[in-house]
């Protein structure tokens, strides 16, 4: 598979998984990098959580592979010869008893990056134990701070600690460890769990918290819901616009829209009266339907934006404009990102059947037909 992204030429073999590490290689495909999912034999590619379009594997090759079996996993292991990045979520020492751990892989290829994606890392009390998302980042700290005033914590969908915290966090390792292997011409495993990644995340709370800027008590602080001039604010249809206009001259814009004034209104920063200040600024927002308050916005410094489901955004016209969003197979779905001014990915190909690739890239690592066949016949490969 070519590609023009800026990772093109970099071979990225990963162990299926659900979320976090396919998310992390969607993005170095995304970018241009050759990724090759390995996924079971007789898997339709689904699971508890399976995403039937995809949208995770896309521009990926799928090759179907018996780890239970020792001819599937030298197989894997011949793939890893010719790669530069291996990506694996299993809990920590599932790789290394299913004999496809870093020791066996560096064996092969000492230059490879060995990725591992757990929720709890590699080492700990918690290393072996299940969790998802909403326990990653409930023990770092991001979830507490979540949600209304006396009103128990919301998760943020699966976000925080699936998709920031562990996809994104593994991507930075791997391309870390890629250019640290420029000088040194080794690979290294890199320890990507979701804990650490959600905890990085609350870098700034910890930042105002330490400054005395943070209050302790959940809904009460600028940034999470206890200002007035950062909040949701519900229309007269039902649906929200959201309101960020933090610094004051960007404050005084949305009171002359409104047609307020601030002499008849608490003071923009004092959070004693903020429930006071939502009140009038809420039965403004009441008067009109989201998307007339989107249009009276449009353009200003306000800082009010609709607020639009995933279904909504891509016919938005700025996401549009851009092509922030794309349509693969009929689905609509977040286009490659970031944007590079040479070496721009194209548009990701739908993702692979599974095993759809299995025989071509047998071939390319040196099985001879006879070979593949046999692999066929014992069930290593599908």
């Amino acid at each position: 598979m070519t590609a023009a992204g800026p990772l093109s030429g970099i071979r990225v073999i990963e162990i299926a998984s659900l979320a976090p590490a396919p998310f992390a290689c969607m993005v170095l495909a995304d970018l241009g990098a050759d990724v090759i999912r390995v996924e079971r034999c007789g898997s339709d590619g689904g699971g508890a959580l399976a995403v039937p379009s995809g949208v995770l594997d896309r521009g990926q090759r799928s090759v179907a592979v018996n780890l239970k079996d020792p001819a599937g996993v030298e197989a894997v292991l011949r793939l890893v010869e010719t790669a530069d990045v291996l990506v694996e979520g299993f809990r920590p020492g599932v790789a290394e008893r299913l004999g496809v751990g870093p020791a066996e892989c560096a064996e092969r290829n000492p230059g490879v990056v060995y990725g591992r994606m757990t929720g709890f890392g590699q080492d700990g009390p918690l290393a072996h134990s299940a969790g998802h998302d909403i326990n990653y980042i409930a023990l770092a700290g991001a979830l507490e701070p979540i949600g209304r005033p006396g009103e128990r914590p919301i998760p943020p969908l699966n976000l925080l600690g699936d998709f920031a915290g562990g996809g994104f966090l593994l991507v930075i390792g791997i391309l870390a460890a890629l250019q640290e292997r420029q000088s040194s011409g080794k690979g290294q495993v890199v320890d990507a769990a979701m804990v650490d990644g959600a905890a990085l995340l609350t870098s700034f709370v910890h930042a105002l918290h330490a400054s005395g800027l943070w209050m302790e008590g959940r809904g009460t602080n600028v940034l999470d819901g206890g200002a007035a001039f950062y909040d949701t604010y519900e229309c007269a249809d039902g649906r929200y616009v959201a309101v960020g206009c933090v610094e004051p001259q960007f404050y005084a814009v949305l009171l002359e829209r409104l047609g307020l004034s601030e002499n008849d209104l608490p003071q923009q920063y004092d959070l004693d009266a903020a429930a006071e200040l939502k009140a009038a600024l809420g039965a403004v927002f009441q008067t009109r339907s989201r998307d007339d308050w989107a249009d009276h916005f449009n353009g200003s410094d306000a800082c009010v934006s609709p607020v639009l489901s995933p279904w909504e955004a891509h016919r938005n016209a700025h996401n549009a404009s851009r092509g922030t969003f794309v349509e693969i197979d009929g689905v609509p779905q977040p286009a490659p990102a970031p944007r590079f001014s040479r070496t721009q990915p194209p548009t990701p190909q739908m993702a692979p059947r599974v095993g759809e690739h299995t025989d071509v890239l047998l071939a390319e690592v040196g099985y001879s037909p006879e070979q593949i066949t046999a692999l066929h016949d014992r069930g290593a490969v599908d």
